[in-house]
């Protein structure tokens, strides 16, 4: 026993162990009571040890070990332990993330906030949307984030994340608001809102919709909590005022503002038939 633990790089308690819960028998116990290991003890302990290192815990070792050898068992209960060391990462993943989070909002003597993703997707913001747009507003956009699932969360998340980042990209790309650039993402991320029901966007109501664009514009530029999502202040900064240039093209014009339009196209119309007629003199 000793010789193999040795060889194997295991304790001997572990062998005993090992011998104890059922999963490997030695060949023959001695009347000195020490225990002795034939080839085919070396061979399972062999597979024992790798499926170990996998994590994978005793008793499901045991189990793919005691069943009918065959690599498709074999492959099935890989398949599903791995699935399951995906999910403890993504969880240990999260754990750090919220460490680091805690500790750097602490550092910067700030409070730690609520992950979207523990916390619900308007969780933080109930107060104010049920002030501005009802408690069915409210109530639609909850419901509809608590209805998926915890991987559609996750995708979701992962979308808001890749469309903030695309603005810091596009910003340190030195594009202006204005621009074709700029203005193509404000068109994706209204898009994005349209898909929230209980927001004006989702309800079509336009009128709304750019005062709740504009709303989220001053807290994209005022809220810390923004500039971290977006990567950098100015890059929350940047995406405010594209939206806002965006939802002017969206706005309905006023009384006051259609007469303005219509006496610049008027004046426009007057000096085009001017230039024309002055075009004609000169030739004459």
């Amino acid at each position: 026993m000793h010789q193999l633990a040795q060889r194997a790089g295991i304790s001997g308690r572990t062998l005993r162990h090992y011998h104890q819960i059922g999963l490997l028998e030695p060949d023959r116990i001695g009347s000195n009571g020490y225990r002795y290991y034939g080839r085919d003890a070396v061979a399972r302990l062999q597979r024992i040890l790798l499926l170990r290192e996998t994590g994978m815990p005793l008793q499901d070792i045991a189990t793919v070990l005691d069943t009918p050898v065959t690599p498709e068992l074999e492959i099935e209960a890989l398949a599903g332990h791995l699935e399951f060391l995906a999910r403890e990462r993504f969880a240990l993943d999260r754990r750090i993330n919220a460490v680091e989070h805690t500790l750097s909002m602490r550092r910067q003597g700030r409070e730690p906030r609520m992950d979207v993703m523990l916390e619900g997707f308007n969780d933080r913001y109930e107060t104010e949307v049920v002030e501005r747009w009802g408690r069915e507003a409210f109530d639609a956009s909850n419901q509809w984030w608590h209805e998926k699932s915890f991987q559609q969360q996750k995708d979701w998340k992962a979308r808001a994340d890749a469309l903030l980042a695309r603005w810091r990209e596009i910003h340190e790309e030195g594009h202006d608001i204005d621009s074709p650039v700029a203005q193509e993402h404000a068109a994706v991320h209204l898009e994005w809102f349209k898909e929230i029901p209980g927001t004006p966007t989702h309800a079509g109501d336009t009128a709304k919709s750019v005062d709740m664009i504009r709303g989220l514009a001053a807290q994209y530029e005022s809220d810390p909590d923004f500039h971290i999502a977006f990567g950098a202040a100015e890059a929350a900064g940047f995406a405010a005022n594209a939206l806002r240039f965006h939802v002017r093209m969206l706005e309905p014009l006023s009384e006051e503002k259609l007469h303005l339009v219509r006496d610049l196209r008027t004046m426009q119309a007057e000096r085009k038939r001017k230039t024309a007629s002055f075009c004609r003199r000169r030739k004459i």
